[in-house]
């Protein structure tokens, strides 16, 4: 194990505030996603469905958490991450997101975040505005991996879901909104899980319009026909991680 495996774990207990955060979620075949998953986590499911979420997220006051939020930066975030399961040392299972890619505008975010994480960090325009009831993201990506463009319609709270959603009814599509408590990393034989911490989370469903959506025309989802599944929204929620704990592919410690 090299100095700089070792240093990539999420080393730093980190805070935020969450400006804004939308998540989209879509369900595309359990074949498509579960070749896209390490050795550990599984395919966590709906009805015969796989989920991969796509969040943007504004940050406020982004720092390890023993700074003061003075200390912070700002910066609009998205990732994209697949809904899974992971056992825990007990015999259970934790639920959680297994990460793709993540964008930022922030360079030095992008330094941090690929030095002490796997998140897979990009640099790109990455943008998140609000006029009344519409909040708008825009993300155009160096490499054209991941340009998104969707708007929120902030009224239409709470909105039914999306024609074509395989979720049963709200209740159903709350379990997949994201973000989960646990997100996971591989590591070489093993799985780094990051627990989250949060205020009150109160997701709402929320109307979206995307018109830009390059990440799941691509690589392992071209050809595919991914559905939007449902859309959440939340915003001023204080929201923070601890450090990354090592474990064995089969849940146990390291």
């Amino acid at each position: 194990m090299t100095m700089l495996q070792a240093l990539r774990r999420h080393p730093l207990p980190m805070r935020t505030t969450f400006g804004h955060s939308l998540v989209l979620t879509y369900a595309l075949p359990p074949a498509v996603l579960a070749p896209l998953l390490p050795p550990g986590p599984a395919l966590d499911t709906y009805e015969g469905h796989g989920f991969v979420a796509i969040g943007i997220v504004s940050t406020r006051h982004l720092r390890p958490s023993p700074l003061p939020p003075a200390l912070g930066i700002d910066a609009v975030l998205t990732g994209y991450r697949i809904f899974t399961t992971f056992p825990t040392p007990a015999g259970k299972s934790m639920r959680g997101l297994y990460i793709l890619r993540s964008d930022t505008d922030r360079p030095a975010l992008a330094a941090a975040g690929n030095l002490l994480t796997r998140y897979r960090y990009h640099l790109g325009r990455v943008g998140l505005t609000v006029d009344g009831d519409r909040l708008t993201a825009t993300v155009d990506s160096r490499d054209g991996g991941a340009d998104l463009t969707v708007t929120a319609d902030l009224a239409s709270r709470p909105a039914p879901l999306p024609p074509g959603s395989p979720f049963a009814d709200p209740a159903a599509a709350r379990r997949f909104a994201g973000p989960l408590p646990y997100t996971f990393d591989a590591e070489d034989d093993g799985i780094v899980v990051v627990k989250a911490h949060r205020s009150t989370w109160v997701p709402e469903p929320v109307a979206v319009q995307v018109s830009r959506c390059t990440f799941l025309e691509r690589g392992p989802f071209a050809g595919t026909a991914p559905v939007l599944a449902h859309a959440f929204h939340v915003a001023g929620i204080d929201y923070g991680w601890h450090r990354g704990v090592r474990r064995a592919v089969d849940g146990s410690a390291r």
